[in-house]
């Protein structure tokens, strides 16, 4: 039965995004693109970063180089990338709130699932420290790796394919997306789903306002306001 509490609708699965919510990523990526780019005497400004985030892997690329006019191919700046990205993201931090809420989530026995625009591959690096708590997720879908995954955020599909995924198949407005990119947040509300976002500071305020709601940290959420378990302290 569908009901609204405080003013959002209740839900009974969870799905989250994973770079920049989860894990403290997303300086890592643009320490990386920053190395790349300097060859050239460019710079990561936050205009393209904000584009940047929440895609695929190729289309990041393509979008840096299309952006800086670069004299490569995306599958050159790919292979730069990757070499970097390979050693510097072996050890990411969590994220303020991300541990608490995920053994929450998993204590409560409410389901929920991982959808990031990441191959397997860089999920698995990215990972590797944290592995007991990811390994607490029912299932993950790696965008840029998925065949089922046409298209990547800001289109639904990443969130849709993460819905039919858990075994009772939940309609989307069952779900709750949690998520700190702008393209993400797109993603999330094509599906039909509503759309926790927590975003960086340097995010501007007109591209949070499409979010369900808006946080500074996961440490903010109050599971009880989607109608889920609340923390027990």
């Amino acid at each position: 039965m569908s009901c609204k509490i405080r003013g959002f609708q209740r839900v009974s699965h969870c799905i989250f995004d994973m770079d920049g919510l989860l894990l403290d990523t997303e300086p890592l990526y643009s320490e990386a693109i920053n190395d790349i780019l300097s060859q050239y005497e460019k710079k990561l400004d936050w205009t393209l970063k904000t584009q940047l985030l929440g895609l695929q892997h190729q289309n990041m690329c393509a979008k840096i180089v299309e952006y800086h006019s670069l004299p490569i191919t995306w599958e050159e700046f790919s292979k730069q990338m990757r070499a970097i990205t390979m050693t510097t993201l072996k050890n990411p931090n969590l994220m303020p709130g991300a541990e608490k809420l995920i053994r929450h989530l998993h204590a409560s026995k409410v389901p929920f699932a991982l959808a990031t625009s990441s191959g397997q591959e860089m999920v698995d690096i990215k990972t590797q420290n944290h592995k007991e708590l990811f390994d607490l997720f029912g299932h993950k879908v790696c965008g840029s790796t998925d065949p089922e995954v046409k298209q990547g955020k800001p289109h639904p599909d990443i969130f849709l394919v993460a819905a039919e995924r858990f075994p009772d198949k939940p309609k989307p407005e069952c779900c709750l997306v949690f998520e700190d990119a702008p393209n993400g947040v797109t993603a999330g509300k094509a599906a039909g789903m509503q759309t926790v976002m927590v975003p960086d500071e340097h995010i501007p305020r007109d591209m949070t306002s499409h979010a369900t709601l808006v946080l500074k940290s996961l440490e903010e959420f109050k599971p009880e306001e989607f109608g889920l378990p609340p923390f027990k302290c």
